[in-house]
């Protein structure tokens, strides 16, 4: 017995065995029947019930009924005749789809009556329709099983092709390159394809790989690429080309060709998966068509899935990746440079001439990009309106080709529009450091040059150089954010509370602000100074204020009970940049509800500039937060927007008068009468007043007699882990509650 005809009885048995439960459903809605019988298109007996014997002449009568239904498509049936008499109901099985190939029938034989001859076929198809479609979808599905086995048990080689093609790229995009040249191989070794291509013009996409047995000229892929893009265009489909002649140099030559398109997400070809074999070699079938197909239709979402759908080039991911094989793989000797391209003032263009035309702009600058790559660049659009490429090529030469791109992407204006509209770029060029073997490294460097070009006044190219000291801060700073988001996942932030103590007997609850530091990559522990100014610029502040917020409650949560009286008071500070960020408030709002912690005991603090220049926002904070019961500390008042006339519109509970004044109040009469004036105004508001910078006993005494309420800063107290100053909370409780004179401040506890 031959593997086909085993495969074919083992299909056989698969797909009719076990039909005893639809025969009794059909007896149950047919009381006459006496038996069922299931035959293919062969007039072949599939399954019959046990009190059903087939012979020659029901055979007969099957093969007459296939050819009748042959004729009538849209009907489901017929009755016949037994020789005995008998009604002999048929009902032909079709499969779905547009041509109603019928693949199987179904016969019941009933016992004779009068009141069965009397009924129409009609009548009984009505009574035993739904079991009938019911053991139709069975032995369809039946069917289906049975091809994916016998595909599997005939064709192992093909089931390794496709889940090596499956594997590829499957945890990671493909960069173009390597996914795809691997998919390629394995498709010519397992089909065995002489040679095999990948054409894909709209993404500059073209990769040859020679068969590893039987290897024909590369150069056929050359003479034979329009025809096959031109057939994928029209077919839309696996096609094999026999006898087709090419001519390489000056051998030509017959060949076998299987070509396929490789479709986009909407079903549209843009590009061709080729594979050619020799004259003389066994032609291509049915089975690799199926094949090529399915290897063109992830070919297909691979490329979709790394390649931008607006710009035609990589997506961030893909382009990544690409760069960190590239980099890793050049040689020491090899002079790489990298552009980072940011499109000026795009949204004033989405909002003066609509969304579709800043996407046009972005299509013309992908084409453009495109149009003039170096061989063996890459080039990505690795966020809305921004660019990166990476080539071989000495930073001279990189600034010369940026210059024609920035000129090429000025002229954008006059092919879309009028004139009216203003199209633009910054682009940054930077040299790439030799250790560099990753994406973040290589344009840290471009992407400081860029914004420095923005800085200084849009639509020209910088180059990143050493000696320019602002580029050289934006690179730092840029370098900082890198440590500070390695910090913040490797748990290296830290929290520490300084001091506020009461400075007259009007007062007596101590008050802590919290304070961040972080441990660098050295393990030295750094203040903010080193590292929030980035943060501002990198508009990262409200992903540090959430944590910091939730990292101080957290902390909190144990002592809860103890500060339910509040007898000492916690003040956290948050950003201006927070404000504007949509779900801040909530957030907020929620970890205090959610906390168990005695809202009375936290204060909230924003600086002068910040509230005022955020007004609105600020506003609805300040609102939510009081009325949980917490408080609003005012920083640095004084050296702001003139904010005397919000003082009565916004509910805070707490003025910080600004150290410069502080530090100055002994020697500057100006410094202290603002803080004077300040102490009385608040007082006046019962409001608390702050003063910061108090670094010496002399600067504590003198600001206690101009009605200052609280001092903070080294003579009152340093900053201390607040893991410590939690640890002493009880001591520091219990000093608020007894009594002391001015003159003995409210000192930290020594740990």
């Amino acid at each position: 017995m031959t593997d086909d005809t085993s495969a074919a009885n083992t299909a056989s048995t698969v797909t009719w065995s076990s039909l005893d439960p639809y025969a009794q459903l059909v007896r149950v809605l047919l009381p006459r029947m006496s038996g069922l019988s299931v035959f293919n298109v062969r007039a072949e007996v599939c399954w019959s019930s046990e009190m059903m014997a087939i012979d020659q002449a029901t055979r007969r009568l099957i093969w007459e009924s296939l050819s009748t239904a042959a004729r009538q498509p849209g009907q489901p049936g017929e009755e016949l005749q037994s020789d005995e008499g008998e009604p002999l109901y048929v009902f032909w099985l079709r499969r779905d789809g547009e041509e109603h190939e019928v693949f199987a029938v179904v016969a019941v034989r009933c016992r004779a009556g009068t009141e069965a001859e009397q009924r129409p076929f009609s009548y009984f198809h009505a009574l035993v329709r739904p079991a009938i479609e019911c053991l139709r979808r069975e032995l369809l599905a039946r069917r289906e099983i049975v091809d994916l086995q016998d595909s599997v048990a005939t064709h192992d080689s093909d089931l390794s092709m496709l889940l090596e093609v499956a594997g590829s790229g499957a945890e990671r995009h493909a960069d173009s390159a390597d996914d795809l040249k691997d998919i390629l191989a394995n498709a010519a070794r397992h089909m065995s394809a002489g040679l095999a291509a990948l054409i894909v013009p709209e993404k500059n996409l073209v990769l040859v790989h020679a068969g590893e047995k039987d290897a024909m000229d590369p150069g056929l892929v050359a003479k034979a690429h329009r025809h096959l893009l031109s057939m994928a265009q029209m077919r839309r489909e696996a096609v094999i080309a026999s006898r087709v002649k090419l001519t390489s140099g000056e051998k030509a030559s017959c060949c076998c060709i299987l070509s396929c398109p490789v479709l986009r997400n909407d079903g549209t070809p843009m590009g061709v998966l080729a594979l050619f074999r020799r004259d003389d070699a066994p032609e291509f079938v049915a089975r690799h068509m199926r094949l090529a197909e399915l290897v063109a239709r992830r070919v297909g979402t691979m490329i979709s899935n790394s390649y931008d759908a607006l710009t035609g080039l990589l997506t961030r991911p893909a382009f990544e990746q690409r760069v960190q094989s590239v980099l890793k793989a050049r040689s020491g000797s090899s002079s790489w440079s990298a552009l980072y391209l940011d499109m000026n003032r795009l949204h004033v263009i989405n909002d003066t001439f609509g969304m579709h035309v800043g996407d046009r702009v972005l299509t013309q600058v992908g084409e453009l990009i495109r149009q003039r790559l170096p061989p063996g660049a890459i080039a990505a659009r690795i966020s809305g309106d921004r660019f990166a490429l990476l080539f071989l090529a000495e930073l001279n030469v990189a600034s010369n080709f940026a210059e024609a791109l920035r000129q090429g992407v000025e002229k954008i204006s006059m092919q879309i529009g009028d004139g009216s509209m203003q199209v633009s770029a910054s682009i940054g060029v930077a040299a790439v450091d030799a250790r560099c073997q990753g994406f973040t490294h290589a344009f840290a460097a471009a992407e400081t040059a860029c914004k420095a070009a923005n800085d200084r006044g849009r639509n020209r190219v910088e180059v990143f150089e050493e000696s320019d000291a602002s580029i050289i801060k934006r690179f730092t700073d840029i370098n900082v954010i890198g440590d500070l988001r390695t910090a913040m996942v490797e748990d290296r932030l830290l929290l520490n509370a300084q001091l506020l103590a009461p400075l007259s007997t009007r007062h007596h609850v101590p008050h802590f602000e919290i304070l961040l530091r972080m441990i660098n990559a050295d393990g030295v522990t750094v203040g903010p100074d080193h590292f929030l100014s980035a943060a501002q610029r990198y508009q990262i502040m409200p992903e540090i204020d959430r944590w910091v917020i939730g990292q101080a409650i957290e902390m909190l949560k144990p002592h809860a009970d103890l500060l339910a009286e509040d007898p000492v008071i916690f003040t956290i500070n948050f950003s201006g940049q927070s404000l504007r960020e949509a779900g801040f408030t909530d957030h907020v709002a929620g970890l205090i509800q959610t906390s168990g912690i005695n809202p009375a005991a936290l204060c909230f603090e924003l600086t002068e500039s910040a509230a005022v220049g955020n007004l609105k926002h600020a506003e609805e904070l300040m609102r939510r937060l009081c009325k949980l019961g917490c408080g609003i500390a005012l920083d640095d008042f004084g050296t702001g927007l003139s904010s005397l006339a919000y003082l009565r519109s916004l509910p805070i509970s707490m003025l910080k008068i600004d150290g410069s004044f502080v530090r100055d109040v002994l020697k500057d009469p100006k410094a202290e009468s603002m803080i004077q004036a300040v102490a009385q105004l608040a007082r006046a508001m019962n409001l608390v007043t702050v003063a910061e910078y108090v670094e010496t006993d002399e600067i504590r005494m003198r600001v206690a007699q101009l009605g200052v309420d609280y001092g903070q800063g080294f003579a009152i107290g340093k900053p201390m882990l607040l893991a410590d100053v939690l640890a002493q909370l009880p001591l520091y409780a219990a000093a608020a509650a007894s009594p002391h004179p001015p003159d003995a401040p409210f000192t930290a506890i020594a740990v």
